[in-house]
């Protein structure tokens, strides 16, 4: 669940103070986005001591009252920090910890499949923001338990460890159970994607019965920011991996859901979503529909303008005139944004629409929970999202990199690309997600813009349209909004389980 969309919506009322407050002091990320991929600083470059490591071996050397520290020569200032847990009952095997990165501390999850664990693939999952805990998909949407109430969590029958191992991580700093020392942050998804790269390295060089399993990075919302940036931080530490003689990790595929990844595709939609007969029956009146319509070719206008010369002036003035312009009649209509076939339940901003948040965040405050997780004292204030992590990526104007870039980049290198999208979501909507994939230059764009939308089924019921050429798939699934796993849990199971078997939907 995207958190810079519930501070948007927050904003709105007084905009013009609150963009401003955020746009002060922060240079656009535009302009030193080359110099961050130009950074090898956090590459390894001594490999002398590689034949000193021993790896760990196995899961099963992890005990539960204490954490077992996973650390390697090539990367000094990282380590992993885990142990078992009984989380969900222990059924299947859970683990938790942190990466330490010095003075920072990413939380994470993993567990191992219900079915194979010892040859089934390995995902990664991220939800969005930014500064939105991984919790919402774990105990909300496609984890192996739900949260039901904070005293009451039951089994989740359509858990995608159903036949895969799966991380859920905290990240950024500052987002869930992360936290950092002295003050430190991250503001950017390519910073936030280095730890994740060395993190997925160290854990597949201790246990080696993972190496060369497909690895799947997958993620929500934002996470169609992160995802795409995290994939090739991957890819360039793989490189790097191979100069230093160690198996490289086995990156097979992305698999964003319901992704917020190209700004001004997925923005000028938002006048689509409302006031045409796409998903549901417009949501707006017609003078509200009419008015946007006359001024929507100015906004596309102005965000071409941006995502061209990334001048922090235009882009300051387009974020402010668009998001006033499409935004503000959501907000003023009382309907969910994160699906519009319903009316926001409860005040946006204490329930996000979904009372069921606040009971996740009781249960992940508790003591007794804290304790089974290993949780450290520092990180004991549970929060399901931190708006000064979204507040920070705003300011560098993280959202509005063109990240679709990174996914034309993925799959010309034969990473397969799976994006699919809730029909009923209004703040990444399948609209805005079908443009931008029809707009991917990639050496296979026209045979993919050639095939027409196909409805796919489960059961002998269709439950989507999809369209499908190489390495890149696009569906969709009716009924779902912004959190597909927690409206359709068994359809996305379902497409989940195809995608890693490298079945057509």
């Amino acid at each position: 669940m995207p958190v810079f969309v519930s501070l948007l919506l927050v904003c709105l009322v007084t905009l013009p103070i609150c963009r401003a407050q955020q746009f002060l002091t922060t240079p656009l990320l535009g302009a030193n986005h080359q110099a961050l991929l130009e950074d090898r600083t956090w590459l390894v470059s001594d490999v002398h001591d590689i034949r000193k490591f021993v790896p760990l071996g196995s899961l099963t050397n992890i005990p539960s009252t204490e954490f077992t520290v996973l650390d390697h020569p090539l990367f000094p200032h990282h380590s992993v920090r885990i142990k078992k847990s009984s989380l969900c009952d222990g059924a299947p095997p859970a683990y938790t910890g942190y990466i330490d990165n010095e003075a920072r501390h990413l939380f994470f999850y993993f567990f191992e499949s219900r079915s194979d664990p010892d040859k089934d693939e390995v995902i990664f999952w991220t939800n969005g923001g930014p500064g939105g805990s991984s919790a919402f998909g774990l105990f909300m949407e496609l984890g192996p338990c739900r949260v039901i109430t904070s005293d009451n969590v039951t089994s989740n029958p359509f858990s995608w460890n159903a036949n895969a191992n799966i991380f859920f991580v905290d990240q950024p700093i500052g987002v869930g159970f992360s936290y950092a020392e002295h003050g430190e942050a991250v503001d950017n998804s390519i910073d936030a994607g280095r730890d994740i790269a060395i993190f997925s390295a160290i854990f597949f060089e201790h246990f080696t019965k993972f190496q060369g399993r497909a690895f799947h990075m997958a993620g929500e919302s934002y996470g169609g920011r992160y995802i795409p940036v995290f994939a090739a931080q991957l890819l360039e530490l793989n490189e790097n991996l191979v100069e230093a003689g160690i198996t490289p990790v086995n990156l097979s595929s992305v698999m964003i859901g319901n992704g917020c990844t190209e700004w001004p595709s997925m923005t000028s939609s938002y006048y689509n979503m409302q006031c045409q007969n796409i998903s549901v029956p417009p949501i707006q009146d017609i003078k509200t529909c009419v008015a946007m319509k006359h001024r929507l070719s100015l906004c596309e206008k102005m965000m071409a303008r941006c995502d061209v010369a990334f001048n922090p002036i235009d882009c300051e003035a387009t974020t402010q005139y668009c998001y006033e312009l499409l935004m503000t009649p959501l907000v003023e209509s009382g309907y969910n944004p994160y699906d519009i076939s319903e009316l926001c339940d409860g005040p946006f901003k204490e329930t996000l629409c979904y009372p069921i948040t606040r009971q996740i965040e009781t249960f992940l405050n508790r003591p007794d929970i804290q304790l089974k997780l290993g949780i450290d004292d520092a990180a004991r204030n549970y929060s399901l999202g931190n708006h000064d992590v979204g507040l920070a990526f705003e300011r560098r104007h993280d959202d509005i990199f063109p990240t679709q870039y990174y996914i034309a980049s993925l799959l010309e290198r034969g990473i397969r690309a799976l994006i699919y999208v809730g029909a009923n979501d209004w703040i990444c909507n399948w609209i805005g997600n079908e443009r931008m994939t029809l707009g991917l230059e990639w050496s296979g764009r026209d045979e993919f813009v050639s095939q027409p939308l196909q409805k796919w089924q489960v059961d002998g019921h269709a439950v989507g349209l999809t369209r499908s050429a190489g390495p890149l798939t696009f569906a969709t699934l009716f009924g779902a909004g912004h959190m597909v796993p927690y409206n359709k849990p068994k359809e996305s199971l379902e497409l989940v389980k195809r995608w890693l078997a490298s079945e057509a939907l």
